[in-house]
Order: structure tokens, then C-alpha cells, then sequence
């Protein structure tokens, strides 16, 4: 498309299409999160928390493109696209987080950052979860998902950008579930006879290569969804992907979980020669 097109979309124009889909979603987000809080006070557990965080973005995704063609009346491929896409990835990691947990008690990082457990303190325990795990996540949420509104309210102003966007959501999706299974797959085998460190297949090349891919499923989701509808619409949401990044290799992800995997005898060694997050060829021992 020309330069005229992907700069015909002023911030009027914007925010004008923009907020039924940008309530809606903030709706939905707060529902799914208000029901999976529940859950939580009944099983004593905040981390069931992370299966609703992809079904949060699955949900958010299908009510834009049921409002977004509702207000405007066209069938806009793009949103069903674009829903689709993520439902693919969000039910996947759902599911993927739903059968790991089976069996397990409380994470280990949501029993450190309340600080408090429910046998101690019920209430606390509960209101503490609340304002630390669950606002917290619900915004993050709502906002990594501008993109996707932005997508589903505009009209597309550069499809081969959609192309390329999906391209990589697709890799991000492939190397979150090739990882996952690959890991899965060691930890299956006896602890007898495993190494200490997953160190083959994708986690040859990144230590983490699960994060990496959810990185570039947010990346491909902007791209198609937001700097695809214009300038004006990518700067917007720019900050989309870029928190999105920040929360899995500072915040909440690589750098957390590298703090207990330095303790594990052959991690060192292992992180001395794998990139932490982009892959990269392995250095020489």
C-alpha cells in the first residue's frame, strides 16, 4: 500500500473507532478475571490465574470482532483473522498451563509476592492476591491487547503487513509449543537418567525459547493488527509488544525463573554458552 494510505488514519479517527472495542474488552477482561478470582479463594490457589491468562486474550479477541462489525457493519475479515490467530495461541497456552498444574500446590513467585498464605491469614491472603496478581494481570491484559482492538475498529491499510505479522505469530506459536513439548518430553524421563539442564532441540539455542515465542506472537499481532492499520494506530500500540517483552525477560519471566536455575548444578555452565532469550548458535565450550 502507498505511503497515503498507512498515514490516511488520524488520532480522531482513531480513538472515534477504537473505544467501543477498547470498553468491551476491558469488560470482558474484568469478568474472566472476577470468575477466576473466585476460583481462587475456593481452591487456595492465585496461580490459576495463568490459565485464564490466555483465555482472557481468546475471549477479548472474539468480543471485538462481534462488536467491531456490529458498529460498523461489514464482515472485516481481518477481525476474524485476527481472533482466530489468537485463539490458537491463547488456547494452546491455556491448555498447555491447565495440564502442568495438575497436581501441584500454589507457584512458588505468587506465594513470595503476597507474602502471606491462606492458611495463615485467609482474608489477607485473598485481598493481597487480588491487588498484586489479579488487577495486575488484568491490566497488563487490556493493554498488550491493543493491537488486536486496534486491528478489529480500523480498516486495513497494508495487508502484506498482516502477512508478515501472522508469519510471525506462527514462528512464536511453534517455538512456545515445540519447546513446551520438549520439555515436557525431559521431564518424563527418569531424573536418573536425565541430564541436569534440558539442553537439546530449541533449548540448544535459548534458555528460553517458550518465552521468546510468546515475545514474537505480540510482535506478529502488532504488526498485523496495529502498524498495519496505519502509523498512527502502530505508534499507538507500540507499547503492546514492547511490555509484553519486558514482563518475559525482566519482570515475570527469564530473569525470575534464571534466579532458581543458577542453583541447579550444570546451569552455569549452560548459560555460558545458550543465549537467554533471542536464539543464537551456541558458544564454543
Amino acid at each position: 500500500m502507498s505511503a497515503v494510505d498507512m498515514t490516511s488514519t488520524g488520532l480522531g479517527d482513531l480513538l472515534g473507532a477504537w473505544w467501543p472495542l477498547a470498553l468491551t474488552a476491558l469488560l470482558v477482561v474484568a469478568a474472566a478475571m472476577t470468575v477466576t478470582a473466585a476460583a481462587a479463594w475456593r481452591s487456595s490457589r492465585v496461580a490459576v490465574v495463568d490459565v485464564t491468562w490466555g483465555v482472557g486474550f481468546v475471549l477479548a479477541a472474539l468480543a471485538g470482532a462481534v462488536v467491531g462489525v456490529a458498529v460498523d457493519g461489514s464482515d472485516g475479515a481481518r477481525r476474524w483473522l485476527l481472533a482466530a490467530v489468537v485463539a490458537v495461541w491463547g488456547l494452546r497456552l491455556a491448555w498447555h498451563i491447565r495440564g502442568r498444574a495438575q497436581g501441584h500446590g500454589e507457584d512458588p513467585r505468587y506465594a513470595e509476592l503476597i507474602g502471606v498464605r491462606p492458611e495463615e491469614d485467609r482474608r489477607a491472603w485473598f485481598v493481597l492476591g487480588v491487588r498484586k496478581v489479579f488487577v495486575v494481570q488484568a491490566v497488563a491484559l487490556w493493554l498488550i491487547s491493543w493491537p488486536v482492538q486496534v486491528g478489529q475498529a480500523l480498516p486495513v491499510a497494508s495487508w502484506w503487513l498482516v502477512g508478515v505479522g501472522v508469519a510471525v505469530t506462527a514462528v512464536g506459536v511453534v517455538f512456545e509449543a515445540v519447546g513446551d513439548a520438549q520439555l515436557a518430553a525431559y521431564k518424563r524421563v527418569p531424573k536418573a537418567e536425565r541430564p541436569p539442564v534440558m539442553d537439546t532441540g530449541l533449548w540448544r539455542y535459548t534458555r528460553h525459547p517458550n518465552y521468546f515465542g510468546d515475545a514474537c506472537v505480540w510482535w506478529g499481532l502488532w504488526l498485523a493488527g496495529g502498524l498495519a492499520s496505519g502509523w498512527v494506530p502502530g505508534l499507538a500500540t507500540l507499547v503492546a509488544p514492547v511490555a509484553m517483552t519486558w514482563f518475559l525477560v525482566f519482570a515475570t519471566g527469564a530473569r525470575l525463573l534464571e534466579r532458581t536455575m543458577a542453583q541447579r548444578p550444570g546451569y552455569p555452565e549452560y548459560a555460558a554458552r545458550t543465549s537467554m532469550f533471542v536464539p543464537l548458535p551456541p558458544k564454543r565450550r
